[in-house]
């Protein structure tokens, strides 16, 4: 054990982490030559593309360290060949939750710090994350060969942060490999190996499972005491379910087997688990017959901040559509999900995301993973309606609404929110969040200018754009984090969009009364310019109750009846023009007008 060292890589978005993983499996030849790449470890479509990380990757590496004694003590000489079981995590706040789970399967930290850019927002949520597991940190200041590199200015920055020294900090280029071997020296020199007893009953933390086809379930763990073998029968201490160790191995690029994974390392197991509701991340995997005493402590559950309803766009889809979501939800934890149904769109599922990204990101992979095309509502929070015969609803979805005239009052969910921000952006943020009906608690100075401010605020107004719009004000400056601040009442009204005359229950919105005639606009217009022409006039309008509060109208496509009519008498015109007249009435009646999916995404992006 004394040769493992189990680490993980947290920044900020684009500091480049997924490279400094690229240049140390290349220096430690984990991956052979031809299959190299950029951002290797992400082995989604999808991540290359928008070069983000979206999933924690875990692969192990081997390194021969030729250093000399650990802390001058004469007794550990270090040189040999170390295990290093690195773990990737994604940057972007929406896959936090990510973060946290490798987190919890590691000793030590690369704390990554983009030289141009200096400390930003993840940096420092990530950081507190990792101090409250006790890792040992190791601060890292990449692309210093760039032109505008502050390699001093930032390093003031971390030692202001992390309170270490400033020979601690590591500089390095992620993107031409300088520095990096000083890197992973550091990291058998500083993070502590793993502490476990190879003996004890076996004790497991699964901390990542994925679906495949062919061999059912393979949960990824971390062995905290005892040592698993080939053949062995294992509990899933959750769900109580028993299984034979079908395979255990480790993580390279590819799986790995192996007859037996002890205490302090990463790996797999496959145990032909068909169900996905059987294997839970967080879960503790013991022995039979001889269990641990108790489970490990997992993670706290993710907390949805957007739910939207996602459905079919063909109703017999409904069973894959939920197969599909459970097997996303082994390989993504923080997704929610349960049944719903609406009028317009048939049954689906009312899913929790944790951002707008996250909802974006599991529509792209339900398309290009399992195939299915859905319809995504507009995304919103739930609320409680007390109606005048003294009784509570909880309605997540506005076409759940009571009728207006049976309600008493509205309460909306209240958030505290915390803003972690550099006194240059404290103007403009304000006037975000007393824009979204935010009211200021406090605000503080923690150290040098950077300032804390805290606002009571509800949920409902976060949801949409407010991260995106507070990111680009703060220039990505500011950090974000909230916890929910009971319910309180509200004057909500149920907004309604209606094509010709038709409500389209997937758009119904639920909004503050102050806010709905400027929001009902400015859907109106939106819609005007997605939905498609059609052979008769479409009137878009939005609707509170009975009341018409904006309309538009999507001006019909006209063919010219008149191109084989040429001189003779004005009758001949006027007859087929009215022939025309009456078609186009006729059309109006029995026509209906679909919606596209990128109308249902629009909305969301309405600024």
């Amino acid at each position: 054990m004394d040769k493992i060292r189990n680490f993980c890589i947290i920044a900020h978005i684009d500091h480049g982490k997924s490279t400094l993983a690229d240049r140390m499996l290349e220096i430690t030849q984990t991956v052979d030559v031809r299959q190299m790449e950029n951002q290797v470890l992400d082995d989604m479509d999808l991540e290359k593309e928008r070069g983000i990380t979206i999933k924690s990757h875990a692969i192990q590496m081997a390194y021969k360290y030729n250093g000399g004694l650990l802390n001058g003590d004469a007794a550990k000489p270090l040189n040999g060949e170390y295990t290093l079981n690195l773990i990737d995590t994604p940057g972007h706040v929406d896959f936090s939750y990510e973060v946290s789970r490798s987190i919890a399967a590691c000793e030590g930290a690369v704390l990554v710090v983009d030289a141009t850019q200096g400390v930003q927002a993840q940096t420092i949520s990530n950081l507190y994350m990792a101090i409250e597991h006790d890792l040992e940190i190791i601060p890292v200041l990449n692309k210093c060969d760039m032109d505008n590199a502050m390699p001093e200015r930032v390093e003031d920055e971390i030692v202001d942060l992390l309170g270490c020294k400033r020979e601690e900090i590591l500089r390095c280029s992620a993107k031409t490999g300088e520095g990096v071997p000083e890197i992973l020296d550091a990291i058998i020199e500083r993070i502590p190996a793993p502490k476990g007893d190879p003996n004890a009953p076996l004790q497991c933390l699964v901390f990542d499972s994925v679906f495949n086809s062919f061999r059912g379930i393979i949960a990824y763990f971390k062995v905290v005491n005892g040592t698993m073998k080939t053949g062995d029968q294992v509990r899933f201490v959750n769900t109580g379910k028993e299984y034979d160790a079908d395979e255990i191995g480790i993580l390279k690029l590819d799986m790995c087997p192996r007859k037996e994974i002890s205490a302090g390392n990463v790996g797999y197991i496959i145990s032909g688990i068909k169900t996905s509701t059987e294997v839970k991340v967080g879960d503790t995997i013991t022995h039979v017959a001889r269990p641990c005493d108790k489970a490990i402590d997992g993670f706290e559950e993710a907390k949805p901040m957007v739910f939207a309803g996602v459905y079919p766009i063909e109703s017999e889809d409904y069973e894959d559509l939920r197969a599909s979501l459970e097997k996303l939800q082994l390989n993504d934890a923080s997704l929610t999900f349960q049944p719903e149904s609406s009028m317009a769109l048939g049954f689906g599922f009312r899913c929790g995301f944790l951002g707008l990204l996250h909802m974006e990101i599991i529509q792209e992979r339900l398309d290009r993973e399992f195939d299915m095309d859905v319809i995504t509502t507009v995304p919103n929070v739930s609320y409680n309606v007390y109606t005048k015969d003294g009784g509570m609803v909880e309605v997540h979805n506005p076409a759940g609404m009571p009728d207006l005239t049976e309600i008493d009052r509205i309460e909306e969910p209240y958030i505290r929110a915390s803003v972690i921000t550099t006194a240059d952006y404290i103007g403009p943020i304000m006037t975000l969040c007393l824009g979204k009906r935010g009211e200021l608690v406090k605000q503080e100075y923690i150290s040098g200018n950077r300032m804390e401010l805290l606002f009571d605020m509800p949920l409902g107004e976060i949801v949409i754009d407010f991260y995106d719009k507070l990111k680009s004000i703060s220039k990505g400056y500011a950090s974000f984090d909230w916890h929910m601040n009971g319910f309180r009442p509200s004057n909500l009204v149920k907004l309604d969009i209606l094509l010709n005359g038709e409500q389209v229950d997937a758009l119904s919105t639920l909004t503050h009364r102050d806010n709905a005639v400027d929001f009902g606009r400015r859907m109106c217009e939106k819609l005007k310019e997605l939905l498609p022409r059609q052979q008769f006039d479409i009137a878009i309008q939005a609707a509170i109750g009975a009341k018409i509060i904006a309309r538009e109208t999507v001006k019909q496509v006209r063919k010219d009846v008149l191109a084989k009519c040429y001189g003779g008498d004005v009758s001949r015109k006027r007859k087929l023009l009215e022939k025309q007249k009456r078609g186009k009435k006729r059309m109006k009646q029995i026509g209906n007008v679909e919606v596209p999916q990128k109308a249902f995404l629009a909305v969301l992006k309405l600024d």
